[in-house]
């Protein structure tokens, strides 16, 4: 399953986002992976967490993007959370209406796979209507 969670610039995502990744840990029973574009919320995470920044990676679209979340999950079966803080930060070149293969993709691994996606977003923007299936929180 896609959760997408929504709000302006500064209206906490982040805090709440690395707050669910480490709500996962007790009773989890996979690997969870939490990806951002910067490393500041490395210290905040529960160790037991991966953290991946990818800033150390070109990535300038949703297709790139795409495949390196699918390089991810082939080298590890037993991951069960992927949480995504910024992909409007990670993806700058596109707004969150550009990234529509993106999310369906998304959900279609999330299905055949079994892993659950956390993703949060800037919405200062109109909200997509393909992008309203997949909104936790607003």
């Amino acid at each position: 399953m896609v959760h997408l969670i929504l709000g302006e610039r500064g209206s906490g995502k982040s805090k709440k986002i690395i707050e669910m990744a480490n709500n996962q840990v007790e009773n989890c029973t996979g690997d969870i992976v939490f990806i951002d574009d910067d490393k500041r919320p490395i210290h905040e995470l529960h160790r037991n967490i991966r953290f991946v920044t990818t800033s150390d990676y070109r990535i300038t679209s949703s297709t790139i993007f795409y495949g390196f979340l699918c390089g991810i999950m082939s080298q590890n079966y037993d991951i069960q959370f992927i949480f995504i803080d910024g992909v409007s930060n990670i993806i700058e070149q596109e707004n969150l209406g550009d990234m529509k293969d993106l999310f369906l993709n998304l959900k279609e691994i999330a299905e055949k796979w079994n892993i659950e996606f956390y993703i949060s977003a800037n919405a200062s923007e109109e909200i997509p209507e393909f992008l309203k299936e997949f909104i936790c929180v607003k």
